[in-house]
């Protein structure tokens, strides 16, 4: 064992202890980046060293960016209140001025960090966005590179020979091709200095999201680590930190056992002052969760074989986890590109339900999904997940939810010949798999005709579906999609005048999910369409790379070629006032999903751009803060806000689904097109 009283120094005490805390719940950047918790948890960080620590007030750097700061109680203590008048926003700049400067000058044997907030990964080093991050440049701490330069000897020589960061933050990789911005920033430094040893504890693993319970206001990380700190004196913690960093290394064990967390105990770095791993050893195993044996396995491999991913793949996943009690993971998408990926990921994770491994009801969601398109394997996985329960003594397994249930109004506009003020039209109706054309022009007509026609056929839907009377339609159709071609896909048709009680008129977009899709221009990028949507519904909606925000400046003659290269993206938002070319280069590359402000530029997005951004910015662990599947029903509830405060929507979403579209061949020469046709 290493003798600590040959590692601390022997001046070791609070008035040479120096601390660097902040917590960020506000950023500049979006409204969905905030995090409600992490002033809080800076703050009962500074407590403890000022309270039980005894680090003298005036050697604190204390940097806050507060959702409210009436929230902060200061009262705990004497010392913390003399915190009150000395915090400062927690900019780059001041983040830079308190570790660079000020703290760098002090005399000092200990340094603590400490930092809660939003935290990624790019190429390995830990990037701390700070409260001015903003959509151009993501400003923040590179902790890696600040922890090199502090062990240089650009800080006093012989000062700071202890320094230990503490991190609750997500360690998430920045996604491939996001519009995240963090630049590049390496602080340099001198010569590495011997003498200087540092301790560093995260929140989280490479890859994984740290726990936050905005309803509480407390990061978990924090909560364990103040509850192992508790009362400690400053000499006993530091001592102490590696004891205090196995003890909260089984404490997340335990929440994992309990169901509390699905993730692995959240360190990375597990090295004491010596610089040897304190987690080295036997460690108490979990008790065994129930798992797959070789029987299990052999049939497996022979039911998936070479199948590619099931179209409900993700959904099965995610249910997995539903059915069996158990937390589901942070990060969103599969974990693996085979269905024998997905099971072995499953079967290292253990739910409340001790004897039933997760693969079963993954299995059994599958064969439900597809019994009635492959009927044969639906039978061969029923029967493995069956005679597999029977063998492992699992219980009965609930049957999985029906698939959603939805009625669509589709209407298809063409240009009628030699003319561009008239169009010949055709509406159909489907509901879940079943498509009946209802309505179709005998000559051409214009758009407002076309208008009061789609009320008409709208009216009578709802009394067909029993609907109480005819301004209850929107009660009965969940969505209109409109087919049409390039040129009038800056129509607004959500803004589309609709009778409603009396004698009063709606707007489409605030009744309907409203969507338009462009038929047409699919043919020559058919299979970067049907490949990105394919993607898009097996990972779930909220892969990271699924969502592209495209500005003017990166408007190329190849962006549509670029689109359309890989899987992702599969949601284009175009950000400014190019739309045509954002909207020409999404059909070319394929895109199934694009959102746009109609007229473009700043004065069509208004009120609207923090609130899409809102959806659609990147969350802590890199994903789109909505899932791209449910952008008809988000988008609808931006324009039932927009209207709620009188202001025209101008938010428009073209939404290509290619399970259900029709034959594009023109209306106006034929009466045999299919609307059924997938």
């Amino acid at each position: 064992m290493t003798d600590l009283n040959s590692i601390l120094p022997e001046t070791l005490c609070p008035e040479r202890t120096f601390a660097f805390v902040v917590g960020v719940e506000q950023y500049e950047l979006s409204p969905g980046w905030n995090l409600r918790g992490a002033a809080r948890d800076a703050l009962r960080f500074a407590q403890w060293l000022t309270g039980p620590g005894q680090v003298p007030p005036d050697n604190v750097r204390l940097l806050l960016s507060p959702l409210d700061l009436q929230c902060l109680d200061w009262s705990a203590t004497p010392q913390l209140a003399a915190l009150q008048d000395r915090w400062r926003p927690a900019t780059e700049e001041n983040v830079r001025n308190a570790l660079f400067r000020e703290l760098a000058e002090c005399d000092g044997d200990m340094l603590w960090i400490y930092w809660a907030g939003h935290g990624f990964l790019r190429k390995r080093q830990m990037m701390l966005p700070c409260a001015d991050a903003h959509r151009g440049e993501i400003r923040h701490l590179n902790l890696d590179s600040a922890l090199h330069w502090w062990r240089t000897d650009l800080v006093k020589s012989r000062c700071f020979p202890l320094q230990a960061a503490l991190v609750d933050a997500c360690r998430v990789e920045v996604p491939r091709g996001s519009a995240l911005n963090f630049g590049s920033i390496d602080y340099g430094g001198g010569t590495l200095q011997a003498g200087r040893r540092q301790f560093e504890l995260y929140a989280s693993r490479e890859g994984e999201a740290a726990k936050n319970d905005a309803e509480r206001a407390a990061g978990q990380f924090t909560d364990v680590l103040l509850s192992e700190l508790a009362d400690r004196t400053l000499l006993d913690s530091v001592a102490s930190l590696p004891d205090i960093a196995r003890r909260i290394h089984r404490r997340f064990e335990e929440l994992r056992r309990n169901n509390e967390g699905w993730q692995l105990p959240q360190f990375i770095r597990d090295r004491d002052w010596a610089e040897c791993s304190f987690l080295d050893g036997p460690q108490p195993l979990p008790p065994a969760a129930a798992r797959l044996d070789q029987l299990a396995w052999d049939g497996l491999g022979a039911v998936f074989a070479d199948r590619t991913l099931p179209r409900d793949t993700y959904d099965a996943y995610a249910w997995a986890f539903t059915v069996t009690g158990c937390a589901a993971p942070v990060h969103e998408g599969l974990p693996g590109q085979s269905l024998i990926d997905i099971a072995s990921d499953l079967d290292e994770r253990q739910g409340r339900r001790p004897d039933t491994p997760l693969t079963l009801p993954f299995v059994r969601f599958l064969a439900d999904r597809v019994r009635d398109t492959d009927p044969d394997w639906a039978t061969r996985l029923c029967s493995w997940v069956e005679q597999t329960r029977q063998r492992l003594g699992a219980q009965p397994l609930q049957p999985p939810p029906p698939s959603a249930r939805s009625t669509v109004l589709h209407l298809r506009l063409d240009p009628a010949p030699d003319s561009e003020d008239f169009h010949v039209a055709r509406m159909w109706l489907r509901r879940d798999t079943t498509a009946t054309v209802i309505w179709e022009s005998q000559g051409p007509l214009t758009l407002d005709q076309v208008r009061e026609e789609l009320g008409r056929q709208l009216r009578c839907t709802a009394h067909a579906f029993g609907a109480a009377s005819a301004p209850d339609a929107h009660t009965c159709v969940e969505r209109v999609e409109f087919h049409v071609p390039f040129e009038l896909l800056e129509v607004p048709f959500d803004q589309w005048a609709m009778p409603a009680r009396r004698g009063r008129t709606r707007p489409l977009g605030v009744l309907y999910q409203v969507v338009v899709r462009c038929p047409e221009e699919r043919q020559d990028a058919r299979a970067a369409w049907l490949r990105k949507w394919s993607w898009l519904r097996t990972q779930g909606g909220r892969f990271p790379d699924s969502v592209s925000v495209v500005t003017d400046h990166q408007i190329t003659d190849m962006l549509g070629v670029n689109l359309g290269i890989a899987e992702a993206p599969a949601c284009v938002v175009a950000s400014g006032s190019r739309t045509a070319d954002v909207l020409d280069a999404t059909l070319e590359g394929g895109v199934p999903v694009t959102v746009w402000w109609r007229d473009g530029g700043p004065a069509a997005r208004g009120a609207e751009e923090p609130e899409l951004a809102a959806l659609l910015d990147p969350a802590d662990d890199g994903t789109p803060t909505t899932n791209v599947l449910t952008l008809p029903r988000q988008v609808h509830a931006l324009r039932r806000t927009r209207a709620s405060v009188d202001t025209e929507s101008r938010l428009a979403l073209l939404w290509d689904d290619p399970d259900h579209t029709m034959d594009v061949r023109s209306l106006h020469g034929s009466a045999a097109a299919d609307p059924t046709r997938p």
